[in-house]
Order: structure tokens, then C-alpha cells, then sequence
């Protein structure tokens, strides 16, 4: 008889992160800390949602994001509210009503984050409208160094890993005065071309022309194709900084890819802005992006804070990164285990195993039984299904005794210990 269907399903792009997968999460996110702690970034956890003006004003009025993806709403009392799309704004945010930026706070001032976010977009394979980022800030900082480190960090974490195939396409942006230059120079390549460009590239084209270089429009690429450059816009001290940045990444011997057709896809980035891209097979071939920021001076001071200080950081994808994983370093997946397996032979023996069970547990081991009462053999098989190391059979002589005989899960070898023995020292016989 075929199952029936649940009525309540989860909704449309988002997805439930099960027992067995959930591990794999854990131990990526684990990785992802020490390096950020390694690298000085502590972490800060923002509220999901946020006034709506946080993203629509930073994230930029004419992004996709913002047009076309972010959920928004008014609340009960009439506030415009957002689900967050991603995570810089939320951060820079509590970053200036906190006062982060005062006297008594480090210079740069680094926190990561990861956490959940919301866009509503088609679901595919690594993409969902529930999806969690990992992302980190360097605040209040201008420096060549801090951008190649933010970049260094990111490569790290993959090395970590073990995901090595990578490609790192890196550009500028310049700053305000070189922004305004190219500006002006590419608004009047592209105003000729205006009728001919896609709806969306002609509304760009008013608010911010450099978003027109990011059309995923066949015909407005074509015509991008003989845009100006950045590089030719850039004034001597935003040229002096890209260059020091390419330098530090070169005595690191990175190895990357100037792209002056890149701008990403948020309105606040200046200066530097990079890419990290795999062609993996996970992603059925050609360059995807896989993390993703860039440095975005102005933003703190759009949000209140010091006009003058700048950021940097980045962003990327947990579930994009999943499938990368298990298909560039399978290894890495751990398998849930534990370290014993109690078999009941009878009840007398399953209330004995219970009590042990705590006494072990609190030490620091992970140990189970089998709680349905099935017989012996099936409790056998169920400490091959959970993965444990080793397994006991515990019966009337085992209580009577206080002796146990430890077995391999996976051989033939088995130990006899007494239960005293066992409680005052476990690892010597379980590890």
C-alpha cells in the first residue's frame, strides 16, 4: 500500500537539515571558527529581520535583491520590515548603533557571522529561499593589507577543507572620485545604446550604470563588451591601492585573475572587490561562484556612523558549499558514531545498562542501547547500523559478576574488564 502524503510539507525552498547531514554542518561550521579565530574575528549574531530601509538604501534600490528577491512586509504595528538577503548590512548596522567604532574598540574591527537568509528566487541545486551564509567584517579599516587578508582568510578555510581547485578573480572599484569619473564615462558609451538595452539595464542605466555591466542579458553583454574600463577612471591613489593589493596577493603567490568587468551584484562596493569561483563537477561544468565581497567605504557612514571609515568582507553559501565538498573531498564527511553499544539479554540486564549508560556518558562517552526490547541479534546489527566502535552483552551474569566482555564491532578482538575499571578509567578501553 503506498504511503500517503503528508498535508504539511515544508515550503517551497527551504529544506529540513536531518540527522546524519546535520553533522556535516556542524563540522564545516567548526572549521569555519578556528580559522576566523585564528585570523582575529569574533563572532556577532544579528536579528533576521530588519527595517526594510537597512537594505533597500545599502544593499543598493536598483540590485535584484532588493527589485526582486527580498522578502518584505509591514508588521502588525505598520513597520516595513525585511528578512535578511545577506548579511554585511544587519552587521554594519549593529556595528554603528553599538558605537563600535569608538576609541576603546580594536582597529580593524573583525566579526563573522553565520546564520540563515532569505531571497525568493527559483530553487535549484545549492540555491534555496532559506539559505545560510557564513560570512566575516573587518570594520573601520582602510589597508591593501586587510583586503588581501579577508581574501587569504577565505582560501584558508578552503584549503581546510580540502578544496584546492579554485579560481580567484579580483577588481577595483576606486574610490568616490574615481567612481564618479567612470561614472560619467559610461554613461555616455552606453546613452546611445539605451532603446536597445533590456528593461531593467534602462532603469539602471538612470540610478546606477554599473550595474548594467552585471546584465545577464545576451544582447546587453554584447554591448558592455566595448564598455570603457575601470582601470581608466582610476585616480593615482585608488590605482596606487589595487596595486598594492595585486603585490600582497602575488608575495603570497595567489593565483588570480584582474576581471575589470566584475562589479558584483550590491550596490555598496568600492575598491576591491573579488571572487572565488570553482568549475567543479558539482556544478556541471564552467566557473561558478562560490564566495564572493569586495570593500564598501561609505557604507558605515550611510548608516550614521563615521563618514570616513571603511569595511571589507565577504560572503558565501553554506548548501553551495556542501555540494562542492562532498564532490571535491568526500573524505571530509563525517560519519556519526558512537563509542559503545549496550545488548540486552533480558530485562535485568537492560536496567544495569541504563544506569552504566549515564555513568559513561557523563564522563564524555557516546554510548546506546536499543530501547524496543528486539532480540539479541537485531541489537547486534543495530550497533553496526549506529556505527559503534564497540559493542557489550550485558545478562544476569554480567550484573552478577560486574564483568563485562568488550567486543569489536568491526573484528573478532574482545576484552573481559571489570565495571569498576571500566567507570574509573573508559578511554583506556573504548579509545
Amino acid at each position: 500500500m503506498a504511503k500517503a502524503k503528508s498535508r504539511y510539507q515544508k515550503p517551497k525552498g527551504t529544506a529540513d537539515i536531518l540527522p546524519g547531514d546535520s553533522e556535516l554542518w556542524q563540522k564545516v561550521e567548526a572549521v569555519a571558527r578556528e580559522t576566523f579565530h585564528q585570523y582575529g574575528y569574533s563572532e556577532i549574531r544579528t536579528p533576521m529581520f530588519e527595517e526594510f530601509n537597512v537594505y533597500s538604501r545599502n544593499v543598493g534600490e536598483t540590485s535584484d535583491i532588493v527589485t526582486k528577491e527580498m522578502y518584505d512586509f509591514d508588521d502588525k504595528g505598520g513597520r516595513h520590515i525585511a528578512l535578511r538577503p545577506e548579511g554585511t548590512a544587519g552587521v554594519v548596522r549593529s556595528y554603528v548603533e553599538n558605537k563600535l567604532f569608538g576609541p576603546e574598540y580594536p582597529k580593524p574591527y573583525k566579526m563573522f557571522y553565520i546564520g540563515p537568509m532569505f531571497r525568493y528566487e527559483r530553487p535549484q541545486s545549492g540555491r534555496q529561499r532559506q539559505f545560510t551564509q557564513i560570512g566575516c567584517e573587518a570594520l573601520n579599516s582602510e589597508s591593501p593589507q586587510i583586503d588581501a587578508e579577508v581574501i587569504l582568510e577565505a582560501l584558508t578555510f578552503f584549503k581546510r577543507l580540502g578544496i584546492n581547485n579554485l579560481r580567484v578573480a579580483i577588481n577595483t572599484l576606486g574610490d568616490r572620485e574615481s567612481r564618479e569619473a567612470y561614472h560619467a564615462a559610461l554613461v555616455n558609451y552606453l546613452t546611445p545604446y539605451k532603446d536597445e538595452l533590456s528593461a531593467d539595464s534602462q532603469t539602471r542605466l538612470e540610478k546606477n550604470p554599473l550595474r548594467v555591466l552585471d546584465s545577464k542579458d545576451e544582447h546587453d553583454q554584447a554591448i558592455v563588451a566595448n564598455a570603457p574600463s575601470i582601470m581608466d577612471s582610476l585616480n593615482e591613489y585608488s590605482s596606487n591601492y589595487f596595486a598594492q593589493v595585486k603585490s600582497l596577493l602575488d608575495d603570497f603567490e595567489i593565483d588570480y585573475v584582474v576581471d575589470p568587468t566584475m562589479v558584483r551584484g550590491l550596490d555598496y562596493y568600492t575598491h576591491t572587490i573579488f571572487e572565488i569561483m570553482s568549475d567543479s563537477k558539482a556544478f556541471g561544468g564552467g566557473y561558478v561562484t562560490v564566495c564572493g565581497g569586495g570593500r564598501y567605504n561609505g557604507l558605515i557612514g550611510q548608516l550614521g556612523g563615521p563618514e570616513e571609515e571603511g569595511g571589507i568582507g565577504y560572503g558565501l553559501g553554506f548548501e553551495r558549499l556542501l555540494l562542492l565538498l562532498e564532490e571535491e573531498n568526500p573524505a571530509f564527511i563525517p560519519q556519526p558514531s558512537l563509542d559503545l553499544f549496550f545488548v540486552s539479554a533480558n530485562h535485568t540486564g537492560d536496567q544495569y545498562a541504563f544506569k552504566l549508560m549515564q555513568k559513561l556518558r557523563e564522563q564524555g562517552l557516546a554510548v546506546d542501547k536499543d530501547y524496543q526490547g528486539i532480540k539479541l541479534g537485531k541489537q547486534i546489527k543495530e550497533a553496526e547500523r549506529k556505527n559503534s566502535r564497540y559493542f557489550v552483552v550485558v545478562g544476569d551474569r554480567e550484573v552478577e559478576t560486574e564483568e563485562l566482555e568488550i567486543k569489536s564491532v568491526t573484528d573478532n578482538q574482545r576484552q573481559r574488564v571489570q565495571v569498576k575499571d571500566l567507570l574509573d578509567d573508559p578511554e583506556k578501553y573504548l579509545k
